[in-house]
């Protein structure tokens, strides 16, 4: 059953087993294994319900829609922009399904040095198979790869440099390209497709347009959620246990702002992002429309050549190809006036790599002013090199694939048509405010681990602090990923959701 905030007429009070926050990848498989444990349990979604036939591929429309603050999220210092989903499904409705698991480093990492138990690659083996099975990925077809996919293949190859081929989570794919606006074919295999129907079917009430404002909780135990529908109406819900899965943004600024116990204060701590930025090469003539990169799947081939998942290591780079339609690609290209329009003309033929760093620098999330989340990014000198670092290497691939010139959007913007043109692409350069940043995987904001000296949650995600308050989402991650989190996520949530399960039944 699902219910829109939007409609309600009246205030309501609710007795339920479990409350979860957030129904995206966590949420959405959180909230299918209370319901099919027999919980009474109820889902609260800030944003709305968007169908297929509510994706109207228009950039104005869709981009506020379909994120949060609009798609106008931005680090405190605005330096980075940050893109996260806000809706029914979470950012699954709008991202481009790019699936991969957590590397076993990484997983080794978090086990040796964050005091994580319970989720070596052997345990999660299951969760990860369970989970490609319902949401049926698979790689992408060769005669799927688009244009701007196929330039970074070519570099690959003429570089002999470490690559492949994705797999994604999609069927009935009508190659449309416009993934990140949400599919109008309902082609992906998404947490409102696939997940939450299940859990509708097995008792899950969901209501949609519902922000929750406050965690209720007494002597050291959860006590349920107040929230607010979008109409104006309050509602509270009494519940022994609470899943918040409202984002490494949104579940720690609602821990932070219910006043959570955080005697070593950790709540918001150790922020990751994944900042990222984007290299544009032209191909062809004048008035050719090689590329043509708006059309077909968005991302299909990967660069692992400069990813080295490795603690220390100096290779914490990862390449994808990239690309914007145009009022995206607008506000990124160099150019004024006249000089702008030209540019502007080449979007034919205009390839796109994007550099994505496996970071270190640890931001923080809090509350402004006016008591919304703040995100702080001071970002380290050891990162904006390996930006660097990947932003030449974008550069070299589009060049070895054939560009006759490339573009680095900076200031000033980097043109080059040779790669010793690139060397002033350094460090200085990739810094916050040296270039359009942008960021979509925040994380570790409410870390697992053992200690609750330098952690939030156990690594069962219950909170250190207040029983029968979960934390499934990617505040988990005690570090960066280096890689898409959708697989992650959705496996951590399958793998952890029974302990959730198990409080509820405990009562």
């Amino acid at each position: 059953m699902m219910w829109r905030g939007r409609d309600l007429d009246h205030d309501v009070a609710l007795d339920v087993d479990a409350v979860v926050v957030g129904t995206g990848a966590w949420g959405s498989i959180a909230a299918r294994a209370l319901a099919r444990s027999g919980a009474r349990v109820v889902a609260f979604e800030m944003g709305s319900d968007h169908l297929a036939s509510d994706m109207t591929q228009r950039e104005d429309e869709m981009l506020p829609a379909l994120f949060q603050d609009r798609a106008g999220r931005m680090t405190d210092d605005l330096a980075i922009t940050v893109l996260q989903g806000r809706g029914v499904g979470g950012s699954t409705i709008h991202n481009t399904n790019l699936c991969k698991r957590i590397a076993p480093e990484i997983l080794e990492l978090w086990q040796r040095r964050h005091g994580v138990v319970g989720c070596s690659e052997a345990d999660l083996r299951p969760a990860f198979e369970s989970v490609e099975r319902l949401l049926s990925v698979a790689p992408i077809p060769d005669d799927s790869v688009n244009a701007n996919n196929d330039v970074l293949r070519r570099g690959l190859a003429a570089l002999g440099w470490r690559g492949g081929k994705l797999s994604h989570n999609r069927t009935g794919c009508q190659k449309s390209g416009f993934c990140e606006l949400g599919c109008a074919y309902d082609a992906k295999n998404n947490a409102r497709k696939v997940v939450l129907p299940l859990a509708i079917e097995a008792g899950l009430e969901l209501w949609a347009d519902v922000e929750v404002e406050r965690v209720l909780h007494q002597g050291g135990r959860v006590t349920g959620v107040r929230a607010r529908a979008a109409s104006g109406r309050p509602i509270e819900a009494r519940a022994r246990v609470v899943v918040l899965s409202a984002s490494a943004v949104g579940s720690v600024a609602l821990a932070i702002a219910s006043e959570v116990p955080d005697p070593h204060e950790q709540h918001g701590k150790r922020l990751r992002i994944h900042p990222g930025a984007a290299v544009a090469g032209v191909f062809g003539d004048d008035g050719a429309q090689t590329i043509q990169g708006w059309k077909g799947i968005p991302q299909s081939w990967e660069c692992t050549e400069l990813l080295d998942l490795r603690e220390g290591s100096d290779k914490r780079v990862w390449i994808l190809p990239a690309f914007a339609h145009p009022i995206g690609s607008a506000v990124t290209i160099p150019g004024f006036g006249a000089a702008h329009m030209r540019a502007m003309r080449n979007f034919g033929r205009l390839a796109v790599l994007s550099a994505m760093v496996h970071d270190e620098t640890m931001g923080h999330v809090y509350l402004a002013r006016d008591g919304r989340p703040a995100l702080r990014y001071p970002m380290l000198e050891s990162d904006s090199a390996q930006l660097a670092l990947g932003l030449r290497s974008a550069a070299k691939l589009l060049l070895a694939a054939g560009a006759r010139e490339v573009i680095v959007p900076g200031i000033p913007p980097i043109r080059a048509t040779r790669e010793k043109d690139l060397a002033a692409v350094d460090a200085s350069f990739a810094r916050p405010h040296g270039l359009p940043m942008t960021a979509v995987h925040p994380m570790g904001t409410m870390r697992m681990g053992e200690d609750p000296r330098v952690s939030v949650v156990r690594s069962t995600g219950e909170h250190h602090h207040v029983k029968g308050l979960f934390v499934l989402d990617g505040s988990l991650f005690p570090t960066s990923l280096g890689g898409p989190p959708q697989i992650p996520i959705y496996s951590m949530a399958e793998h952890l959701s029974r302990h959730a399960v198990e409080a509820a039944r405990r009562g």
